[in-house]
């Protein structure tokens, strides 16, 4: 049934679309934010304080790369205000040891950052940015000294997932207290590079075991969060908890989504805290009443004793895979759509096609090799 909303939990707060890297399973949009579409400052701040009082307990300052902008302390030290508990989610790229300083004095609790690979040649080339690798392990190491809590994040894909153990290894070197383990989500730039990045199911196995091998061999020191591949999975995972339950995202602009990809699905009316309360969008927006809850749904997720577990997985995903957007997940045997899913799956892993295309190029344009102009210097918030 569709009741009404509990508290969201936690809050994603995607303040800018800019950033260094264009790795090319990137979630942001194809149809970036403009810089002079931001939210400023002064509206962060009203928006974190209206979430703290909705119930939120935790924001997480996303992007983009949020080291893009200039006034993050100041973005920072309004999220400390109201007494919210605050991740930032980050390449690493254009910080610096007095930059987290910084942070930390204006209360930042917890740094995410994501690593792409054990090795720098391999790193760096899914980056599409020289020396960010080893950039990214000094400032991990760094925010562990200042006393930050750190998470390793690695987006799982064929050329990386074979090394499972070895990033795991990776995480716990570097001080991680959490490491999220999530197989790459085939929408935006990663739809277009999917037959680059699919992995295949003896890969996906092979890894499987390996996860239960290093769960037993961290137990007590590190926690590991893994997220199955949804192009080989049975049955869906709630994605966000289920849609406008748990959570909620502003995007750079101000739309309040439910999911970080719902504005692919059209016909939804999604509001901007520029106009409304957070607390409004989130009890009465309609994009988030399209799907919250069960009333929505069709038969075999109607009558499934699983609808109130899943949620009937991903409403984007399925859009894009069974052209219907109310539709069973692909993802679950149960969908008439399934074994259409596999074999985009198996397809994917013949055509073995290593060329990515990066997100900061020419459209169609695709490399093999890092950005050429790319370096540490020239990124600057």
């Amino acid at each position: 049934m569709s009741a009404a909303a509990a508290a969201p939990l936690g809050l994603l707060a995607e303040l800018t679309h800019r950033c260094p890297l264009a790795c090319p399973y990137c979630s942001n949009p194809l149809d970036l934010a403009a810089r002079d579409s931001e939210l400023s400052a002064a509206i962060w701040a009203r928006v974190f304080h209206e979430a703290a009082a909705l119930g939120v307990l935790q924001l997480h300052l996303s992007g983009g790369e949020p080291g893009a902008r200039r006034d993050l302390a100041e973005i920072t030290a309004a999220a400390h205000d109201p007494g919210l508990y605050s991740n930032l989610i980050t390449s690493a790229i254009g910080f610096t040891r007095a930059r987290l300083v910084g942070l930390r004095a204006a209360g930042l609790d917890h740094v995410q950052i994501s690593i792409q690979d054990t090795e720098a040649d391999p790193a760096d080339r899914i980056a599409g940015y020289a020396g960010a690798h080893v950039h990214k392990l000094a400032i991990a190491r760094i925010a562990v000294e200042l006393g930050l809590a750190l998470t390793i994040n690695v987006v799982l894909h064929r050329a990386n997932v074979a090394r499972l153990r070895e990033l795991v290894a990776l995480a716990v070197e570097l001080g991680a207290g959490r490491v999220e383990l999530a197989h790459a989500q085939y929408y935006g730039w990663a739809l277009r590079n999917r037959a680059a990045l699919m992995p295949t199911r003896a890969q996906v196995d092979l890894a499987t075991q390996h996860l239960a091998e290093m769960r037993a061999r961290y137990a007590g020191r590190v926690a590991i969060d893994a997220v199955v591949p949804d192009y080989y999975a049975q049955r869906p995972k709630p994605c966000m908890g289920g849609w406008g339950r748990r959570s909620l995202n502003v995007t750079p602009s101000g739309r309040v989504l439910p999911c970080h990809a719902a504005e692919t699905i059209p016909g939804l009316a999604f509001w901007s805290v520029r106009e409304r309360s957070l607390a409004e969008i989130w009890t009465r927006s309609p994009g988030f009443l399209a799907f919250r809850g069960t009333d929505w749904m069709r038969e075999p997720c109607r009558s499934c004793e699983r609808r109130e577990i899943d949620f009937g997985g991903c409403r984007c995903q399925a859009l894009l895979l069974a052209d219907d957007a109310a539709a069973a997940d692909p993802a679950c045997a149960l969908s008439p759509r399934h074994d259409a899913m596999l074999a985009l799956a198996a397809a994917a892993t013949v055509a073995d096609d290593r060329a990515y295309v990066y997100r900061a190029r020419a459209p169609g344009a695709a490399t093999s090799a890092p950005h050429a102009a790319a370096a540490l210097e020239p990124f600057a918030p």
